[in-house]
């Protein structure tokens, strides 16, 4: 990357990290995606139960590796073999993890963390549940304000992430949602659709304080 974009980039990271401590989150920057794994390992201690929501972000970082290391009590409902009774079973047993990893749709310079989910356990796990949730996003996740979410969402997230999961939607088909100039919720009406639950994390109470621990990565990763 050119030197004078990476330190437009690196303000950018700085001030949505400044922004996510304000709002009671954990946040730190990491250049690389190796320094994304060596954080990763530190905020988790050997034999503690984790789990995972589906990302791109963490198969691209070689974090899944990590928890597939063994030294962890790893919940990985894509096992070879696992049944869709045990995926089920595994959504539930993540609300007694110890940590719950996963990237977001985007996060705004505000401090605020967009997702949206189609089965909704990622976004329940976020909310509450997990002892510790970690969060990993490359910088390209980063947006101005919740209106540039979810523009990222119709017109980046949606569509790769239909086309990866091989769902016939509007967006897998025409690369942007159909409600991409509609309300947020608006979109394609495909029993295929992934777009169901909604969530803006903008705040952890005192009690929950440093629960949700954000990682940017001074690169491009996921969707």
């Amino acid at each position: 990357m050119d030197d004078n974009k990476k330190q437009i980039m690196e303000m950018r990271i700085q001030k949505t990290v400044a922004a996510l401590q304000k709002n009671g989150m954990e946040a730190m920057y990491a250049p690389t995606r190796k320094e994304a794994i060596e954080q990763v390992a530190e905020y988790l201690e050997e034999g503690q139960m984790v789990t995972c929501g589906g990302s791109v972000t963490l198969e691209e970082c070689g974090i899944m590796n990590l928890l597939r290391s063994g030294l962890y009590d790893f919940l990985d409902r894509s096992a070879p073999g696992t049944t869709p009774d045990k995926v089920e079973e595994i959504y539930r047993m993540a609300f007694c993890a110890d940590a719950y990893l996963t990237s977001s749709n985007a996060i705004t310079e505000q401090g605020e963390l967009f997702n949206v989910d189609g089965n909704c356990n990622r976004v329940a796990a976020m909310l509450f549940g997990p002892k510790s949730v970690i969060v990993v996003a490359g910088y390209n996740k980063i947006v101005a304000d919740l209106e540039e979410a979810v523009l990222r969402l119709k017109k980046t997230a949606a569509p790769a992430n239909c086309i990866r999961l091989n769902r016939d939607t509007y967006c897998a088909h025409t690369g942007e949602c159909k409600g991409v100039c509609g309300s947020m919720t608006e979109g394609c009406s495909s029993p295929d659709r992934i777009c169901a639950g909604y969530t803006i994390i903008g705040h952890q109470q005192p009690k929950y304080k440093g629960r949700i621990k954000v990682i940017l990565v001074g690169e491009e990763l996921g969707y």
